[in-house]
């Protein structure tokens, strides 16, 4: 608990947590705006007459009133998981960085409990980040619906558990980020890797499997569940929808990259030389 509580106060500390926060409530607000457009878009498409045949079920089960509000009440996941990412690497590589590393080890020589304390500050910091993403979407969110003739449907279990689920998504996300930043442990590395792999990856995967859907076979299209980003923004819809893997596949996905890079994390840090 004592290194947690320090690990905490590194963070707090420095500039870093407020930095990302205004970072954060911009991207946020760009993310309501993007869903609330692409929801109307949708809404227009499923009582439109000329959508394909084999897109018309998928898009009139995404423009029902429960899954336009889940997507809206989990509105920031995308970037804010990202945030969470770079944050959690950030927590590893600041000792690097300010050249703190060796007196960490030197006052607690047990690395793995080390490694846990910036494991469980980085869960505690994702948590925090979705807390408040949670409480702008619950204020703001109604008024989109309102705007969308859709009711709030707060007293739906599907929106609460996506809402839940968006909050395992940020906890699994940083401790990502924490794995990462044992991988790469310069702070400018991490930072430009994650932040290019996360989107430039997500975009090149998805291509991939389109292109592998499209010319090879059409069950590859199933596969894209293999990415984070898909894992994560599965595990948050309202129902689940037509020709997706059931949701508990993208979590159970995103809590395997989270285990690999957690324990093989803890595992490199415990053999490599620190100074």
């Amino acid at each position: 608990m004592n290194l947690v509580r320090s690990e905490l106060t590194k963070l707090r500390t420095t500039s870093t947590w407020w930095v990302f926060t205004l970072i954060m409530i911009p991207l946020w607000a760009l993310a309501v705006l993007y869903n609330w457009g692409s929801s109307y878009a949708t809404q227009q498409a499923s009582t439109a007459s000329d959508v394909p045949a084999d897109q018309a079920e998928v898009v009139q089960v995404a423009g029902e009133a429960i899954n336009v509000a889940t997507t809206l009440y989990t509105s920031g996941q995308f970037l804010g998981v990202l945030l969470v990412m770079l944050l959690g690497a950030i927590i590893v590589t600041n000792e690097f960085f300010h050249q703190t590393a060796t007196t960490t080890f030197l006052v607690s020589p047990h690395r793995e409990r080390v490694i846990l304390a910036k494991l469980i500050t980085a869960v505690l910091v994702g948590l925090l980040f979705w807390l408040v993403t949670t409480v702008l979407n619950l204020i703001a969110v109604p008024f989109v619906l309102d705007a969308l003739n859709v009711p709030v449907q707060l007293g739906e279990a599907g929106v609460w558990r996506a809402v839940g689920l968006n909050a395992l998504a940020f906890a699994l996300w940083a401790i990502v980020g924490v794995g990462a930043g044992v991988l790469i442990r310069s702070q400018l590395g991490a930072t430009l890797t994650l932040s290019l792999g996360y989107v430039i990856g997500t975009m090149g995967a998805s291509l991939v499997f389109f292109l592998l859907a499209e010319y090879v076979a059409e069950w590859f299209e199933k596969l894209q569940v293999l990415v984070p980003t898909t894992a994560s923004a599965l595990m948050i819809s309202g129902t689940e929808l037509p020709g997706n893997p059931p949701r508990w596949v993208g979590a159970a996905v995103l809590i395997g990259y989270a285990l690999v890079t957690g324990l093989l994390g803890t595992a490199i840090m415990k053999r490599r030389d620190i100074s």
